[in-house]
């Protein structure tokens, strides 16, 4: 038999979902037009392989072949892809001897028979470094690169815009009135663009197209965020969206004030040409604090209000109106194909006009048809009628609000019950986003079983996919889930399901606690309805502390929605699990607003040690953020509580943040007395591991000291701190010591151990991930060598710590950019280059 073309085996996979390739392809891929061409009526191709036509009629199992859909749709000319889908497809279709049997014959054409070569790299693909694409090599190949210290990888430029619509229609006149908006912008200011319009119109849909399509032009990073303008649980701050943004573009330690953070913003912003869609804006105020900085970059700002404030901005203003009726029945057609509108057109016209020209209506009534191939169209035109009756038509065409309910409710009732169920408990959700395993504990289902779920509510047009593993919900898709929980559901089992999230993420993040920081201490975890029931989403340490970042700010809203509940213990408790979070990764404007809540809850909870463990807790990441008066106030409150009740571990932390609080302020000899009664303190109780924290600051002052005095007292603080945080064990801090040793030792004379020893710490700090450290370790190693006159390696170890600094902390990248430009600016001594680590 003659072998299948790509083009072929997409129509294909298409035919095996149902519908026509006109209906469900939205940019056909090479030849797929000319696979199509042959026979109008059916889809199938006329040309070989005739097989085709001989399983169009029949349907795999659902979920196997939506899958095939959505990626074959994704990459209609790719035959590698093509051929892993049909394997795939193959393996499930057991039940369907038709579809095996054309499934085998596809698969059996090979690249070989085709003649297709696969050596490809996609379009979307990043290549860095010296690469070779080629499909066979002969002989040796050999790079040559200038310089002898190479510049530090940057990451990629973030794609954070949400996948352009694949039912995308019409609008051809407001795409062209975005173009003209581009092509005139000035040179000297960003253009702000600003698209209104009633709930359903189509803004994401049309803003996300035309950002799809000029994203070349904005090289430096396509930027996204949802402002939640109309969201019950209120829309975003500001801090919300500037610390995602702002690391995202490199910079993972941001200020803790809001005003601080918008300065960053523009300044890392200045230099670049960014895209930047603000998704559901409420207020002019809440945008204006993420207008990037600078003259090349373009943000476009979606919302139902019209926004005239941003008119002070230089906005330019597009209104976006309901689409016409032709349009509508196209984008209809896109969804249940050219048949079945052909056939009732009337009928679809008079669907399109109770959906008030609104695509998100027309979409969802889309996907309520094609779940049910066999109905009607005018079935459920006079369904719609009926149900909607004068009054509500009338509020339908002016705000756009029934036709939106009533097409949700279409959706909702030919779910499954279980899927039903999810959906209503997904409404309920303080979470943005949320996963299989989210959704399992919210529906009471094995996460396999949940994830098998969300696959039918994505195919309902329900729920978003926005990530490889996140889901959400559109605003008015979660409030009708809501209200649908609200007339199913009883108060109590509405109140359990949140519960249950919320003590999921509780039991989650700390699993990931005893993970990653096993010698803290934790007080007991309350759970109001047990431990959840899933396993830990992780299976390491470096998986750990990925889901932590992953989900800070579902973390976050949970640690207010528990509030909010008054559930003061679980809110605090989640501060605290929430510890290697900050601690490793220090976000400070996380760190800082959690320890607000989580000590506010604590008090009400009337809970003396759950108080004292989020102010040394939130002292710390005051104190890290640079707020070191605030700081010394918690510290010192803590303390004070700590003798009240004879806590003397507690009563030590506080005495070492006060010291170490002394120490940055320049008040040195108060600092030594602090860190000495924290030692006698810790000592005192038997707590060894606090008298090793605390020497390593003492440490840190003796190694400041001019002389070789001071770094040979160093030397012996921090070998204590070492031998004693090994022997507890606590490697993190161990490691610390080591390093802060390996450099006390470099300052005393034994450059040879004291590399050594630095080289080691800095292995360990590899390993943990821990990259705050790594750059510290890497700067002392550069101090180092510079002072053994090895100019060259110490320029090597500054523009690695540097690299590392400017996504940890920006205050530590000045501080060494501002010495590595010393080093190139001066002639590096002569001298040996000492081996990296």
């Amino acid at each position: 038999m003659d072998a299948i073309t790509p083009a072929e085996l997409t129509v294909f996979l298409i035919r095996a979902l149902g519908s026509s390739p006109a209906a469900v392809v939205g940019a056909p891929g090479p030849g797929l037009d000319d696979a199509v061409a042959g026979d109008e009526s059916t889809g199938v191709p006329a040309g070989p392989p005739g097989h085709l036509a001989r399983i169009a009629a029949e349907s795999a199992p659902a979920h196997a072949v939506a899958r095939a859909w959505r990626a074959a749709v994704a990459s209609p000319g790719d035959l590698v892809a093509h051929r892993v889908l049909a394997e795939e497809l193959l393996a499930e279709a057991a039940a369907c001897p038709g579809l095996r049997d054309a499934l085998a014959d596809a698969i059996g054409g090979g690249a070989a028979q085709t003649g297709v070569s696969v050596n490809e790299i996609g379009g979307s693909a990043r290549v860095y470094g010296p690469t070779v694409q080629a499909r066979s090599v002969s002989g040796g190949i050999h790079f040559h690169a200038a310089g002898d210290a190479p510049e530090p990888q940057r990451a990629p430029p973030p794609r954070q815009l949400l996948p352009a619509p694949a039912h995308f229609t019409g609008r051809e006149g407001d795409l062209a009135v975005l173009d003209r908006m581009l092509s005139a912008k000035s040179d000297r200011a960003h253009l702000l663009v600003v698209i209104t319009g009633p709930a359903g119109v189509g803004k994401t849909a049309l803003a996300t197209r035309w950002l799809h399509s000029v994203q070349k032009d904005f090289p430096d990073g396509q930027m996204y965020a949802d402002l939640r303008g109309h969201a019950d649980t209120g829309p975003a701050a500001p801090g919300e969206v500037l610390g995602p943004f702002l690391r995202a573009l490199g910079a993972a330690s941001v200020p803790a004030e809001p005003v601080e953070q918008a300065a960053l913003w523009r300044s890392v912003t200045a230099g670049l040409r960014v895209a930047v869609m603000l998704d559901n804006a409420l207020t002019a105020a809440q945008v204006r604090p993420l207008l990037p900085g600078g003259a090349d970059s373009l943000v476009v700002v979606t919302g139902r209000r019209r926004l005239t404030g941003l008119s002070t901005e230089g906005a330019e203003f597009h209104p976006l109106g309901l689409l016409d009726a032709q349009t509508g029945v196209d984008l209809l057609r896109h969804g249940i194909g050219h048949r079945r509108v052909a056939d009732e057109p009337q009928a679809s016209r008079e669907v399109v006009a109770l959906c008030a020209g609104l695509p998100l209506a027309v979409c969802l009534i889309a996907a309520r048809l094609a779940a049910r191939p066999r109905q009607r169209v005018r079935a459920l035109a006079d369904a719609l009628a009926r149900d909607a009756g004068p009054q509500a038509v009338l509020n339908l065409v002016v705000e756009g609000e029934m036709a939106v309910r009533n097409a949700l409710d279409a959706s909702y009732a030919v779910l499954g019950p279980e899927a039903a169920r999810l959906y209503r408990r997904l409404g309920l959700l303080p979470v943005r986003t949320f996963d299989a395993d989210t959704a399992a504990v919210a529906a009471e289902e094995e996460p396999d079983r949940a994830e098998t779920l969300l696959d039918e509510l994505i195919e309902a047009n329900l729920v978003e996919e926005v990530g490889s593993d996140s889901c959400r919900l559109h605003d008015l898709v979660r409030a009708h889930a809501a209200e649908r929980a609200a007339a199913a559901e009883a108060a109590r089992t509405r109140n359990d399901t949140v519960q249950r999230v919320v003590e999921w993420y509780l039991w989650a993040a700390t699993e990931a606690e005893k993970r990653l920081t096993p010698q803290q201490f934790t007080l007991d975890r309350t759970y109001l309805q047990g431990p959840p029931g899933p396993p830990a989403p992780f299976l390491s340490d470096t998986g750990a502390i990925a889901w932590l970042d992953r989900q800070r700010l579902n973390l976050m809203a949970v640690i207010h929605h528990a509030a909010d509940r008054g559930w003061d213990d679980l809110c605090w408790q989640l501060v605290d699990a929430a510890w290697p979070l900050f601690l490793r990764l220090r976000h400070y404007d996380l760190w800082i607003e959690a320890h607000g809540v989580g000590l506010a809850a604590a008090r009400r909870a009337g809970h003396p040690a759950a108080v004292r463990q989020m102010l040394n807790s939130g002292a710390i990441g005051l104190s890290a953020a640079g707020r070191t008066g605030e700081a010394v106030t918690w510290y010192e409150a803590s303390a004070r509580a700590a003798r009240e009740a004879g806590d003397f571990r507690d009563e030590g932390q506080a005495l070492l943040g006060l010291g170490a609080c002394s120490r940055e302020a320049g008040r040195l000899e108060e600092a030594a007395i602090f860190l000495h009664r924290a030692i006698e303190v810790w000592e005192g109780c038997g707590y060894a591991r606090g008298g090793a924290l605390a020497r390593i600051v003492l440490g840190e002052l003796a190694l400041a000291e001019p002389g070789p005095a001071g770094p040979r007292r160093a030397v012996e603080l921090f070998t204590h701190a070492r031998d004693t945080m090994a022997a507890v064990p606590d490697p993190h801090d161990a490691a610390r010591a080591q390093a802060f040793l390996g450099r006390a030792r470099v300052r005393a004379g034994d450059y040879a151990l004291g590399a050594a020893q630095l080289t080691e710490a800095l292995a360990a700090f590899d390993a943990s991930g821990a990259a705050y450290w790594q750059a510290r370790t890497l700067e002392m190693l550069a101090e180092s060598v510079a002072e053994h006159g090895e100019g060259a390696a110490s320029r090597d170890y500054y523009e690695r710590a540097l690299a590392l600094y400017g996504s940890t902390s920006p205050d530590d990248a000045v501080r060494v950019r501002d010495r590595l430009e010393g080093l190139r600016s001066s002639t590096p001594p002569a001298g040996p280059v000492a081996p990296g680590p």
